[in-house]
């Protein structure tokens, strides 16, 4: 069994972001780029399936600027096999992702796909779901357990009353939260294997997919900083300033 896990390339979770000055969006000049961490949880995954021999196969996507090629390198220092990279300097939106995603589904056949519920640049949490739709496929989104048996899959999935565990046929796609697992550290000796392993390139067009932005970013700005806290003396003034100040109750 083929297991697909697309990665994406994003300012690395320890940067402290910064807006442009023209407020058109998220200066990434000179700032440190990684794996999305939800991707990084979704290929740990798929290696874990492929060590106990229930995958056969792990591939990589990314899509996006050539710098991705650093993305997919991690991902298979990692243990994926070989990567596919959809290259592209147009802004991708979740729908464009996931109709490329489709498009190599299509390809590759695989019978499982995992991706991260969400990246840490956009939070949009919308990917998986949209690619569910347009490849007709069950999903299990926010896993926090996988467990394959007889070409049945069990994700055990977080909701706000708990845990939910649901069953579905493969193929089928998976979105990963982050207690789903704890990626493994990437050693030197994998670094370099990884550098001679099957990267292949396509292009959105090559794959017949438009991926023409359809949303527009009127806006980018920074959120107004916090005041500084207070003392209050009792609890009346407490309860007063959180009626008439903050509005809160």
């Amino acid at each position: 069994m083929k297991v697909l896990v697309p990665v994406k390339r994003v300012v690395d979770y320890n940067v402290k972001v910064r807006v442009k000055s023209d407020n058109t969006g998220v200066d990434i000049a000179n700032v440190k780029m990684s794996m999305n961490p939800f991707d990084e949880i979704a290929i740990e995954e798929a290696v874990r399936l492929r060590e106990k021999g229930v995958a056969t196969e792990v591939i990589a996507v990314s899509c996006g600027v050539t710098q991705c090629q650093e993305t997919l390198r991690t991902a298979m220092a990692i243990g994926a096999d070989r990567a596919i990279l959809v290259q592209t300097d147009v802004e991708l939106q979740p729908l464009a992702v996931a109709k490329l995603l489709k498009a190599l589904i299509d390809k590759e056949q695989p019978g499982l796909i995992i991706l991260g519920k969400q990246a840490i640049d956009d939070d949009c949490n919308q990917t998986g779901q949209m690619l569910a739709a347009l490849a007709d496929l069950p999903q299990g989104t926010f896993a926090s357990k996988v467990e394959i048996d007889a070409g049945v899959l069990k994700v055990t999935r977080e909701i706000d009353g708990g845990l939910e565990t649901i069953s579905m046929n493969l193929p089928a796609i998976i979105t990963a939260d982050l207690r789903l697992n704890e990626p493994r550290y990437v050693t030197l000796p994998n670094i370099m294997k990884a550098k001679k392993k099957q990267l292949d390139t396509f292009t959105p067009e090559a794959l017949g997919v438009d991926v023409s932005p359809r949303l527009k970013t009127l806006k980018v700005s920074e959120p107004a900083k916090r005041g500084a806290g207070i003392k209050v003396p009792d609890v009346a003034t407490l309860v007063d300033k959180l009626k008439n100040e903050a509005k809160v109750i």
